[in-house]
């Protein structure tokens, strides 16, 4: 297997984007792109990343604008774009798409988004689903609308104040509700993400983690989620794409598995005809870091695989 980065310029028209391939020693049986989650790095999927080159698949990622190495000074860290954010973010990750594809063409090519990603993979099908082979949606969930338009509002209110680059303790805070306290041990609200301890241990060591999101990331991210949960965006789906939802059963984003059953139940409603999903019991939300991932793993080799 053989690692490569690389870079490429951002439709910000500012910013170098930063990503790596994992390239199998054999031929390339497929290509799955990662879209990681909010305040993380691609570098973070290295072990999944590795155990799937292993078996054939290319596997590629960038860093999303605002994180890892694609920023431009830290006061970046965690700020998309002035404007046009979410469909910016969207044409990074297709130009990934297009650079991969050159690169290995002719053969299945597959996305994956966790979290944050999930949500940005979601709207990504909407505009540029057609011609991928499947999607696997990690660790999404469902929000409600008036608590996403109050969101906005006072990230809107706060930056009249601040400025769009401020963090605000008080939006995280709202958008890390009681869901996500309920876990005993650390008190600085990580124990949501994983029951595995070295993985909470890493993501706090790691400076490209757990950093304040600006007021200008909640309200893309708030935008992209009302997007992807209007009945008319949604239905732009390909409804020929296969679809695997998988997620932790005691993961807050998804609401402990009834969110995630929600958007599962809304796009077999749209018309996908290929959709597949999974709980994983007593998985919290980064199921690729849990203490049960070779499980995690294979199930997503074997949906690959067969598809």
């Amino acid at each position: 297997m053989k690692k490569e980065r690389f870079e490429y310029p951002s439709k910000d028209g500012k910013t170098v984007i930063h990503g790596i391939r994992w390239i199998p020693e054999g031929p390339v049986r497929g290509i799955l792109q990662i879209i990681h989650g909010m305040v993380e790095h691609i570098g973070r999927y290295e072990e999944f990343a590795c155990f799937l080159a292993k078996k054939g698949y290319l596997v590629t990622g960038h860093d999303q604008l605002g994180h890892g190495d694609s920023v431009r000074t830290e006061a970046d860290r965690g700020y998309f774009a002035s404007r046009r954010g979410a469909e910016i973010l969207v044409e990074d990750i297709h130009t990934l798409r297009q650079i991969t594809e050159k690169i290995c063409p002719g053969v299945k090519y597959f996305m994956l988004g966790h979290s944050m990603g999930s949500f940005l993979l979601r709207r990504y099908l909407t505009v540029y689903g057609q011609g991928l082979s499947g999607a696997v949606i990690m660790g999404t969930g469902a929000q409600p609308e008036g608590a996403l338009k109050a969101g906005r509002a006072l990230c809107r209110l706060l930056a009249g104040i601040f400025h769009w680059h401020h963090r605000s303790r008080l939006i995280t805070a709202l958008a890390f509700g009681k869901n996500y306290r309920r876990f005993a041990g650390l008190k600085d609200g990580t124990t949501w993400l994983s029951k595995n301890p070295e993985n909470i241990k890493a993501y706090k060591e790691s400076p490209k983690c757990g950093f304040l999101f600006t007021l200008n990331g909640y309200d893309v991210l708030f935008e992209i989620i009302q997007y992807i949960q209007k009945e008319e965006n949604l239905r732009k789906t390909p409804k020929n794409i296969p679809l695997f939802f998988v997620s932790g059963k005691d993961d807050p984003v998804g609401n402990f598995g009834k969110g995630v059953r929600q958007v599962y139940r809304r796009y077999k409603e749209a018309g996908v005809s290929d959709i597949k999903g999974k709980l994983y019991p007593n998985d919290r939300h980064e199921i690729l870091n849990e203490l049960d991932r070779s499980q995690v793993y294979q199930d997503i080799l074997d949906w690959l695989d067969s598809h």
